[in-house]
């Protein structure tokens, strides 16, 4: 039952990979064709060049991870956006 359950929400978390780089939208919910590009995909990560192209996916996915993460840590911060008092009037006294 605990592999089950497992599995299930690898298959889930997978799922939100395909939503979140924007397939659903772009494929506009067309199951056969999000299917058709993961088969090109795979059979491109197959060829002799596979290991490079691997190499490429997992920088490029690493990185939005990255720059995802930053951003949602920069969006928690307290101060986010937002200038203090203080520092408004030491900028008005620069100008």
């Amino acid at each position: 039952m605990v592999a089950r359950r497992e599995r299930t929400r690898h298959l889930i978390e997978l799922g939100g990979l395909v939503q979140k780089a924007g397939l659903v939208t772009i494929a506009d919910d067309d199951r056969a064709m999000l299917y058709g590009a993961f088969l090109d995909l795979a059979l491109r990560m197959q060829t002799e060049d596979g290991a490079q192209t691997k190499l490429l996916f997992r920088r490029r996915g690493a990185r939005a991870f990255a720059t995802e993460a930053e951003e949602s840590t920069a969006a928690r911060a307290p101060d986010a956006g937002r200038t203090s008092s203080s520092e408004k009037a030491k900028k008005a006294g620069e100008t």
